[in-house]
């Protein structure tokens, strides 16, 4: 097959700039049988959870063909591999031995190993309103990064706490499946608390290179009408600002610590411990207004009417498999916005996840995707913004959550009978493009 989109070359980037995939240990290990239960194992159980019933008990079954997949990224070219440990798997005998041999055969392929230590697979006994949650996650940390840290020299503490509270916690779309509303935002905190006492232990291991893996996209008001302005604006501070503002800034956006427990102003000086740099997922803008007193359904979910703002379809772009928008220019504003706010407290950024859903091995719109947000974020670069690195979500299609493996976000199709690895054009177009970099 061949890559037909053509083909500019790929912007240039500072020295050192990385070239990454990403992936997440739920989603492609498989080999349920040799880990503990998480929150997804219970809520995958229950029917009616995920769209086509599927569960991630064989997933990819990455567990057992890891050296394939790492074969993949070897060819690929990329610089590093983004990929979770399963704090299931850890738990669990020997469960480090897996994530060992990993380390060792990226290595041996030229592949840096960039491990997330948490994505969403919680273990089944703990629960993220349970403060303790927080001092039980610094300890599996510890124990990671005691075995793994002689040959891993960068690592991410969380990925997207804001997703796992607002679909997990707040609307029950995805696992543990409560519906708690504003009264999950103690999970938000805990895991913000947990990041802090993973940043401590790490450095007490040896790290150096240390970040986080945020989800933030801009907010348009629908309208300039006070209303849709103010319901925009608490959106903004809801998803973006509640999540980067403690980690970068030290505070809570107002009003939101007196609706926090506990001794707040000591957590945060916790949270707020010195990143070396900030992990940034993006894929999409939102449009928001303010409520219209009904439920909506919204990219599959369901808002209820009881929340202060209603999210908007975005017009007049072009739409994924997924129905997500595709505005390439809004990481450029999302990155200028980030560095004005922040200022010298923004350390260097990378782009942790950035990637598309669609089908077929021939998928000249994922080219054309990743083409756009790559020289997006180069003209990001060129405004003065801090980029060090790209990693494509993600390597393989794999268990896309609520939606089972009705979305393929790979670079590599995977068979769902045989599991056959087969990599897709835009594979292809990033390996014949990194290769042109030189």
């Amino acid at each position: 097959m061949i890559a037909r989109m053509a083909t500019n070359p790929l912007p240039q980037f500072p020295p050192g700039f990385l070239w990454g995939v990403s992936t997440s240990a739920h989603q492609i290990e498989g080999a349920a049988d040799r880990r503990g239960a998480s929150v997804w194992d219970a809520f995958t159980a229950e029917p009616g959870r995920v769209k086509d019933g599927s569960t991630a008990a064989v997933a990819c079954d990455h567990y057992h063909r890891y050296r394939e997949d790492v074969a993949l990224l070897r060819d690929l070219g990329v610089d590093a591999y983004r990929f979770s440990v399963s704090w299931p798997r850890v738990n669990s005998p020997g469960g480090l031995d897996f994530y060992d041999r990993l380390v060792d055969a990226l290595r041996e392929a030229g592949v840096r190993p960039v491990p997330t230590l948490f994505h969403w697979d919680l273990p089944l006994e703990l629960d993220w309103l349970d403060r303790d949650t927080a001092s039980r996650f610094a300890e599996y940390v510890s124990a990671v990064v005691t075995r793994l840290g002689d040959r891993v020299d960068k690592w991410i503490t969380l990925n997207e706490p804001a997703e796992h509270t607002l679909l997990g916690h707040a609307l029950g779309a995805h696992a543990p499946g409560e519906r708690l509303l504003f009264d999950a935002l103690p999970v938000a905190h805990h895991q913000l608390l947990a990041h802090g006492l993973a940043v401590r232990a790490l450095r007490a291991g040896g790290a150096v290179d240390i970040g986080i893996a945020n989800s933030h996209g801009p907010t348009w008001a629908a309208s300039d009408r006070p209303e849709d302005v103010a319901a925009a604006d608490f959106y903004d501070v809801l998803l973006n600002r509640l999540f980067a503002d403690p980690l970068l800034l030290g505070s809570y956006p107002e009003g939101i610590a007196d609706l926090l427990p506990g001794d707040v102003p000591a957590d945060l000086e916790v949270i707020a411990e010195p990143l070396d740099w900030y992990g940034i997922n993006y894929y999409q803008p939102t449009k928001v207004g303010a409520p219209e007193g009904a439920e909506i359904e919204f990219g599959g979910l369901t808002l209820p009417a009881e929340l202060p703002f209603t999210v908007r379809e975005l017009e007049g772009y072009p739409v994924t498999d997924f129905g997500w928008p595709v505005v390439p220019e809004a990481l450029t504003e999302l990155l200028t916005g980030f560095a004005e706010r922040y200022g010298d407290r923004l350390p260097p950024v990378v782009v942790t996840e950035n990637g598309c859903s669609y089908e077929g091995l021939d998928d000249q719109e994922r080219i054309a995707f990743l083409d756009g947000h790559v020289r997006a974020l180069h003209r990001a670069s060129e405004a003065g913004v801090d980029v060090r690195g790209y990693f494509v979500w993600s390597l393989l299609d794999n268990f896309e959550w609520a939606e089972g493996y009705a979305r393929r976000f790979g670079l590599v199709h995977v068979d769902r009978d045989t599991l056959e690895r087969t990599p897709k054009a835009s594979y292809q177009w990033l390996r014949d493009a990194l290769r042109a970099r030189g």
